[in-house]
């Protein structure tokens, strides 16, 4: 009889299994789940050497699969100034002018995490306001929503934008009446110029930005450094119960650094990576998403998606509408790509056999996303593609059937919706008009379709935490008026984060259930959902971790 590495008893186990889909304890060898049941069943698995944890009656699920983050980009922002709970100038000015001091040698001081009311309620932020917080020294603060980006006048004439520079269709750097640049931002294509002077060089973006590996090449000082950035991102993945991660940025560069991590021992985490193919790249880049493809492809580290971004967000009012906002009369955003453009990329990566992951907020964008897949089906026939659309946060009733009918996978952010508490919501007459908020950020009204729903972050823009996200999804708060209620049941949102997350990516024979056979891939809780008010689920927190056997975060349960 195998014996076993690690076993776990006395907890409440959520295995998504067959039956009541309950246990009280499992057995781990190999890198893989040995047995399921009771105590006393488990325990025969026992031999001098295994290691048995006491769960103490808290909750047991499989690892928590996080479907949406920017890995480099999050590990480099959790040693940056984050303003996101400063609202007025005097703070930020106060905290931004702190920061300086500890920075003395930074090319440009840069924060994180702004909302769109960072110097105040109804105060525009652009260079003059910036200026006045830091007159000193270059300065820049990226949104929370990392669509916009905001510099002062010495950060602009330092990227050489302050007169303005060529950035691809549907990005902008927005000119003032006096020929000179805001310092407003719009999108990667635009503020790529300021992310360039950084102490990181923007490469912690470059999947995003442009999907390309750094020109010049990184030096070794510079890898070394990029490496010690993703490792302290994996080690805070694995902090919240995260075993596996789907990047929603890509190029050859991060899939070799991660590959070097997993030769060193040190990937703490599965990850996919996708190649980021952006609106002004030739058909033929393609290729390169093949090789990406061709090259990556194990249990720990693998590629075989295509990301797309097809608008920006609504708060800026990049996302793609149907219809003009309601505050910006004469706009409705603008797609990131033509019908036509989208449409041939849809067929050709769906031919090649690439899963396709499409940003898309505004209900444009996701109506244009749902055609280009409705393209790729009549050239190529029905297949098992599981094609995703990221963040659908509004949606045209028209709309709402064809997810189903597509085979599309609804990947949403709990915390991004204002019923998730992070966000307030707009006001009235603002970004949304009223018959729009029945079905924005609907992810139980997707979820009554049958369409398979996974959950994540997209973190940095929140936190990656996974227990806050899922306590928004569980205890929504009560928007009134023409919003709906989105309130999810705790098995589903926890499905979202484990089991569908393996649907999700093709390895549901694999992941996400906590059955004999599976990866060993688990974390334990600080306490029984099952006994934990609805309210107050986001209150708890993860006491281990263990991904493919090893454990990788012990907050100290044995």
């Amino acid at each position: 009889m195998t014996v076993a590495d690690i076993i776990i008893e006395n907890g409440k186990l959520i295995t998504f299994g067959g039956g009541t889909g309950r246990a009280e304890a499992i057995a781990l060898a190999g890198g893989h789940i040995l047995a399921v049941g009771t105590n006393a069943a488990v325990r025969e698995t026992k031999g001098p050497d295994t290691r048995v944890i006491d769960a103490q009656g808290n909750t047991v699920l499989p690892g928590f699969i996080e479907s949406h983050i920017h890995l480099f980009s999050g590990g480099l922002e959790l040693a940056m100034l984050d303003l996101s709970s400063s609202h007025d100038a005097e703070t930020v000015a106060s905290r931004v002018r702190e920061y300086s001091a500890q920075q003395p040698d930074a090319p440009v001081l840069y924060a994180i995490g702004a909302h769109y009311d960072l110097l105040g309620a109804g105060r525009p932020i652009d260079r003059h306001g910036l200026d006045r917080v830091m007159p000193d020294r270059p300065f820049a603060v990226m949104a929370a929503d990392h669509h916009t980006l905001w510099a002062n006048t010495s950060a602009l004439e330092l990227a050489g934008i302050l007169h303005g520079a060529t950035v691809p269709e549907g990005n902008e750097i927005v000119m003032g009446a006096d020929g000179l640049a805001t310092g407003e931002l719009l999108e990667s294509g635009a503020y790529e110029y300021v992310l360039a002077t950084t102490a990181s060089g923007g490469r912690d973006l470059l999947g995003m930005t442009t999907g390309n590996d750094p020109v010049p090449p990184a030096t070794p000082e510079q890898r070394a450094a990029d490496k010690a950035i993703l490792r302290a991102g994996l080690r805070h993945l694995a902090k919240t119960g995260v075993t596996t991660f789907h990047n929603m940025d890509g190029n050859f560069y991060q899939l070799e650094l991660l590959s070097e991590i997993e030769a060193e021992g040190d990937l703490l985490c599965r990850g996919q990576v996708p190649f980021h193919f952006k609106n002004y790249d030739p058909i033929d880049r393609l290729d390169e998403a093949a090789e990406m493809q061709r090259r990556y492809n194990s249990d720990w580290l693998w590629s075989g998606r295509l990301k797309l971004f097809h608008d920006g967000v609504v708060e800026s009012g990049t996302a793609a509408m149907l219809r003009p906002y309601p505050n910006w009369p004469d706009s409705t955003g603008a797609p990131l790509f033509t019908p036509e453009q989208f449409n041939e990329i849809c067929v050709r990566a769906d031919e090649m056999g690439l899963q396709i992951s499409v940003h898309a907020i505004g209900d444009a964008a996701v109506r244009g996303t749902l055609d280009g897949y409705a393209a790729a089906r009549a050239a190529n026939g029905a297949r098992d593609s599981r094609h995703r659309i990221e963040h659908i946060e509004v949606l045209h009733p028209d709309d709402l059937p064809r997810l189903r009918e597509l085979d599309v996978v609804a990947s949403m952010q709990p915390l991004h919706a204002p019923w998730g508490g992070l966000f307030a919501p707009s006001d009235e007459g603002q970004i949304l008009h009223e018959d729009q908020k029945p079905l924005a950020y609907a992810c139980q009204t997707i979820r009554e379709t049958g369409v398979p729903m996974i959950f994540s972050s997209d973190w940095p823009v929140v936190p990656v935490e996974v227990l806050p996200s899922i306590g928004a999804a569980v205890a929504p708060k009560h928007l009134g008026g023409n919003w709906t209620d989105q309130r999810q049941n705790l098995r589903d949102a926890l499905e979202s984060y484990t089991a569908m997350g393996a649907y999700a990516e093709f390895n549901e024979s694999k992941k996400g259930r906590l059955v004999p056979g599976m990866f060993a891939d688990l974390v334990i809780l600080s306490d029984d959902l099952d006994n934990v008010a609805l309210k107050d689920v986001g209150k708890a927190s993860v006491q281990l971790t263990i991904c493919g056997g090893r454990v990788t975060y012990d907050a100290g349960v044995a």
